[in-house]
């Protein structure tokens, strides 16, 4: 394994999208064409409903580990103006689908949701649902901070419709929480997740972060203990992504040294997934696991699994539409990214203007790939013929799987590729072989994480 990890740990996209963000074509995008490509698809796939995805972008403190696009402050005065442009974002999309849609999932990420007041996410949830109908089964999630969602928050938001809640862990030593600012005790985990419970959420999820700086396998070991006394329902065990480079994140604030190594990396995933294994987990795609009575298991059981920008989800909708600065939509056909800054999204929400600022219109051969590293990402195993064989790089692709197969890592037979169990940690590696985009123009400037 050692040298499999000295071969295939380079940079390589987390494939939550294809294309990727900085394989976009800003030159070729327009708002108003990607407006009229999600009205088109909401036309023909209406029926079938829409996500929502609501990015909640406040933070008391900065987190040294987070790559997400926040803003630090104390100031709650923020909360209602912020959430006053939500929701008119909302009644934008309404008045140019002609209708209120059919939503069939809603998450609230972030930043961090539950710095808001109770009584705040519930008028924004209300004011959202005046201008959408919601489905029967639809599914409300939302990520919480130990650190301050209480239960009035769980039941405010229980109260609108919300059955399932994610909470950021990462680790329960004090060594490593210091380093990476994110400080909560084992108590207040466990005790949030009891009033989680009891308020009557049915999937209650743990996110778990392994290669943080200054972390060793005794603080794994500890955590995973910890974590099986509380046993959440769903566990997304992540590989922290070092990216110093990226604006607006404090990954400036510790060095490359203070990382564990990549055998060290690597042997602490082993061991989380072994002992989740060994604890009645399962494996559902890459870096999660959940008991077989979660949605997301049962899900990955029936084929049904889904991945967007929000990671792995149980439902799959032609259309995501994300409200709030910074936030990504997909209409099936093209990405469209929100305005970043906060000030300057509501100004132009309020002005009555779409606040997309970049995005990708995609073309028939991003669709072809998109589908296949989808399908890949979720059942690991996809079919390679097809519309895949007609494309330019397909010789290159197959060279590559063939080295890959000859590593352990997949099998090649009629036509299907299938990533082995061995394969598993390199399915970012296995996923950007058929990346076109890449392929053909690699970056010039560190952009991604470690695949490893």
């Amino acid at each position: 394994m050692c040298q499999l990890i000295a071969k295939y740990n380079k940079p390589a996209p987390r494939y939550t999208s294809y294309p990727t963000v900085p394989y976009w074509d800003q030159e070729l995008f327009l708002k108003e064409a990607y407006i009229q490509r999600l009205q088109r698809t909401h036309h023909l796939q209406g029926s079938e409903g829409i996500a929502l995805y609501v990015h909640l972008p406040f933070c008391e403190s900065l987190c040294t580990f987070c790559g997400c696009h926040k803003r630090i402050t104390k100031r709650h005065e923020v909360e209602e103006p912020y959430l006053s442009a939500v929701i008119q974002e909302m009644a934008l999309y309404r008045t140019a689908l002609g209708q209120k849609p059919l939503v069939r999932e809603i998450h609230l990420g972030g930043g961090t949701p539950t710095f808001f007041s109770p009584e705040n996410l519930q008028l924004l949830m209300h004011g959202l649902f005046e201008h959408v109908r919601l489905a029967e089964s639809c599914e409300m999630s939302f990520e919480g901070h130990p650190g301050n969602t209480t239960k009035k928050h769980l039941q405010a938001l229980y109260d609108c419709g919300f059955r399932r809640v994610c909470f950021g862990i990462q680790d329960y030593n004090t060594t490593v929480q210091k380093a990476i600012h994110r400080i909560q005790t084992v108590e207040q985990v466990a005790q949030v997740t009891q009033w989680a419970r009891e308020v009557g959420y049915t999937s209650v999820g743990h996110d778990l972060i392994y290669g943080l700086p200054f972390q060793n396998e005794e603080h794994i070991r500890y955590t995973l203990e910890q974590t099986k006394i509380i046993q959440p329902d769903r566990i997304s065990w992540y590989s922290y992504a070092h990216v110093p480079w990226m604006k607006g994140n404090g990954q400036r604030g510790f060095n490359e040294s203070n990382l564990p190594t990549p055998k060290e990396k690597d042997q602490q995933k082993q061991l989380g997934a072994a002992k989740l294994l060994e604890w009645g987990y399962h494996e559902v795609g890459m870096d999660h696991f959940a008991l077989p009575s979660d949605a997301l298991y049962q899900a990955a059981q029936n084929g049904k699994l889904h991945r967007n920008f929000m990671g792995y989800t149980a439902q799959k909708t032609p259309i995501m539409i994300g409200l709030g600065a910074s936030s990504i939509g997909d209409c099936g056909t093209a990405f469209g990214q929100n305005e970043k800054n906060i000030e300057s999204y509501q100004e132009l929400v309020f002005s009555g203007q779409f606040p997309v600022q970049k995005g990708h219109l995609m073309t028939q051969e991003d669709l072809i790939i998109r589908s296949t590293i989808e399908e890949l990402m979720c059942q690991f195993s996809v079919e390679c013929s097809g519309p895949l064989e007609a494309l330019e790089e397909f010789d290159e692709m197959v060279h590559v799987w063939l080295e890959m197969q000859n590593d352990g890592l997949v099998e090649l037979d009629n036509n299907r590729l299938s990533v082995t169990e061995k394969g598993r940690p390199f399915v970012r590696n296995i996923a950007s072989a058929m990346d076109v985009r890449l392929l053909r123009k690699q970056p010039q400037k560190r952009t991604f994480s470690m695949s490893v």
